[in-house]
């Protein structure tokens, strides 16, 4: 039967379909896409991209790019500054879709409204001038991980402020080294100077009453009492609570630490569960998971997403890829084996997802709470002011100035980014 006799068989929206299905994969590709450097980030997600590819007859090739986002976001300017093909489907840090948005395709034209089933806020953030520049893969606020079984040994309660948190860390730490645990630590957290830094002490400022780095007007209110206080605290906790390692600690480097039973508290990513809970790790069935301290709670808003560039040379079949993986099937899958935070409001009400990730269904109020990065008031200069403000972080965690001294220069440093306007 040819076309055209076929077309005079079928609904004209049935044949459409299969239409663009023929012409879509007609002649099966390579999709490239930035599955990550290790880990379970790259399980979950080449998993998942696999399975499109024995569905669709096109096949999968992963980008590894360097772990730190600062770095990877180097990178990939990089690449679209050469307006490099090699990549076709991007990993986007929720702070990304403004600085990039030059270099990516609108998936507007391939998602046929399923935009409207996911968070507001997060399609918002990921929407520039009327284009939707990626879509969400799964979101992050930060959250505090800890020993519920030295919590009730030592009959000490979950922190409600860094002042208690830093008691608490103490009395438990000198406990476990005096029994004979010497490797053992109150704190470990993101401490290395990168974009993982900034989370962590704009959490730290929220969280003392502080406020954010710039408010959402664009005027600069660092140099305030409560944020000068808030890092003196968190440079008090270097070498007394916290290892001196931590100052080049990542997520993972955190995570092994407090994973091999050698930390009290943890500060990271809902990711993170998940792996508590496999046969290797030593802390199974012992870990609990509540919000940061802080009055008020203050958790860094994170997440990535899913966006096509515009370079690459099979977008229609990119953008197939992407609409797969944001799927709430995917979603759910990822959910409920990786513990990665779905980007659907309706998945935090099932029943599958809340049994494998208790903590999820309490965690509407963390993400109402959060606190996002001044990406939005700060466009394109972003990078820099994340840049200075972990830098000044980090010099006095490294006991090289005060918060006092810290936040003044950062207030002058970023007056000279800012110019006359962001």
């Amino acid at each position: 039967m040819t076309y055209k006799e076929l077309a005079r068989t079928l609904p004209s929206w049935v044949f459409a379909i299969g239409m663009l299905g023929a012409s879509l994969y007609a002649q099966a590709v390579e999709i490239t896409i930035t599955c990550g450097p290790s880990g379970s980030d790259v399980e979950f997600c080449l998993k998942h991209a696999q399975a499109w590819a024995a569905k669709t007859g096109n096949t999968i090739k992963n980008f590894s790019p360097p772990n730190s986002p600062t770095e990877k976001l180097a990178l990939y300017r990089q690449l679209f500054a050469a307006k490099s093909s090699d990549i076709d489907v991007v990993q986007i840090d929720t702070v990304w879709p403004g600085l990039l948005k030059d270099h990516l395709a609108d998936l507007k034209p391939y998602s046929q409204g399923v935009e409207s089933q996911h968070f507001p806020a997060i399609i918002a953030n990921n929407s520039v001038n009327g284009k939707l520049l990626g879509m969400p893969w799964y979101t992050d606020a930060g959250l505090l991980y800890y020993r519920t079984d030295l919590l009730k040994k030592y009959g000490l309660r979950v922190p409600q402020t860094w002042e208690e948190l830093t008691q608490t860390a103490l009395k438990v730490q000198t406990g476990e080294r005096a029994k004979g645990d010497t490797d053992f630590h109150g704190f470990v957290f993101q401490a290395k100077a990168y974009e993982g830094l900034t989370c962590n002490a704009i959490e730290w400022v929220g969280g003392q009453g502080g406020g954010t780095v710039v408010n959402a007007d664009g005027e600069i209110t660092i140099r305030n009492a409560q944020a000068a206080k808030a890092l003196n605290l968190a440079a008090s906790w270097i070498g007394s609570i916290s290892p001196a390692g931590v100052l080049n600690y990542e997520e993972e480097e955190a995570r092994g630490v407090f994973q091999n039973a050698n930390a009290l508290f943890m500060r990271n990513w809902p990711y993170a569960w998940a792996l508590m809970q496999k046969n290797d790790s030593l802390v199974k069935g012992k870990v609990g998971v509540a919000k940061l301290p802080g009055n008020p709670s203050a958790a860094a808003l994170g997440g990535w997403q899913l966006g096509v560039s515009k370079y690459s040379k099979h977008p229609a079949i990119a953008a197939d890829l992407v609409m797969y993986m944001t799927s709430a099937a995917v979603q759910k899958t990822r959910a409920i084996h990786g513990s990665y935070n779905p980007t659907l409001p309706a998945l935090y009400k099932d029943k599958e997802v809340l049994e494998a990730n208790e903590f999820m269904g309490a965690l509407a109020d963390v993400f109402a709470n959060s606190v996002a990065r001044p990406t939005t008031a700060t466009g394109l200069k972003y990078p820099q002011v994340s840049q200075s403000f972990w830098n000044a972080a980090h010099e006095v965690m490294s006991k090289r100035t005060t918060g006092e001294e810290a936040v003044t220069k950062l207030e002058s440093r970023l007056k000279q980014i800012r110019r006359k306007h962001w």
